[in-house]
């Protein structure tokens, strides 16, 4: 007997959108939305500062103007800086930011996780770290240039210093906020502290730690240019100091703009590796 001799309705599958297909399909609206926002945004107020530049409204000599930035970014591009080739100088600049990061990075992740492991170690150390924390580290630039001179590693530090910090917190806490229950676990089944370690608490606090790593990434671009601002034979803090010696303001902004096209750059290369670690978090709400 069929379904419409009992009265039941006969409902078409095939006619019944797929929740999953709207869904990406919604998303894909909303962020075509959101770039072309953020695309006239960046229009609107880049429009506005070169029109009341050159109506004089601001004073173009202190403020400039996006075409004279431009231009000064080209000149970089096709003839170089007084220091040499606009490549070189990123590079400089981006060495010293990648090493130090690396290592203030390395250097946080293995102090956090063991002060968050080892109570009497946090007890020992948690108050010089402190202290250590409550000092400025951009005042701590020019000490590193009078012990490591001129050279990159007067950077390298500068950049390691204004790293760990921030990476050393988040370790510590994700170590300590590891769930009981899972280290129990291990523990009844017989392993170790070694591999409750490397095993528990550090997949658990993997999010904690990239979650600093975005922050501090900038953070290492700070510390080189702050040292090459104060020292350097190179770089694009070296950039921005001649520019502001020679009132170059378009130089100034220029540098700032290569600059935050390195940091968006490094954004999208740890947002890319950390969603690739973490394919099995959900990106949104079902609902």
């Amino acid at each position: 007997m069929s379904p419409e001799v009992l009265g039941t309705p006969v409902v078409d599958t095939a006619k019944i959108p797929d929740r999953a297909q709207t869904r990406a399909q919604a998303a894909r609206r909303r962020k075509i939305l959101v770039n072309a926002a953020r695309v006239l945004l960046l229009v609107v107020v880049l429009g506005l500062w070169e029109v009341l530049s050159r109506a004089e409204v601001i004073d173009p000599f202190n403020f400039s103007m996006p075409s004279k930035i431009w231009d000064q970014i080209w000149t970089w591009m096709t003839h170089g800086t007084a220091l040499g080739s606009l490549g070189e100088q990123i590079w400089y600049t981006l060495y010293e930011a990648l090493l130090g990061w690396g290592i203030g990075v390395v250097a946080g992740v293995l102090l956090g996780i063991a002060l968050g492991r080892i109570r009497l170690l946090a007890e020992v150390l948690g108050p010089y770290i402190k202290v250590l924390n409550s000092i400025p580290r951009i005042v701590l630039a020019p000490i590193f240039l009078i012990w490591f001179g001129l050279g990159p590693s007067s950077k390298v530090a500068s950049a390691v210093v204004l790293v760990f910090f921030p990476v050393f917190f988040n370790a510590f806490q994700g170590a300590r906020e590891v769930d009981r229950n899972l280290v129990a676990n291990a523990r009844i089944l017989g392993a170790s502290d070694r591999r409750v370690t490397l095993q528990v608490v550090i997949p658990s606090a993997t999010s904690w730690i990239f979650t600093s790593l975005h922050v501090s990434f900038g953070f290492a671009l700070i510390g080189a240019i702050v040292g090459e601002y104060i020292g350097a034979t190179k770089g694009i803090g070296l950039l921005v100091a001649q520019s502001q010696n020679t009132f170059n303001a378009a130089g100034v902004y220029a540098a700032m703009v290569i600059l935050a096209v390195v940091a968006l750059v490094a954004e999208g290369l740890l947002t890319f590796a950390e969603r690739r670690i973490f394919r099995w978090k959900p990106t949104g709400s079902d609902s």
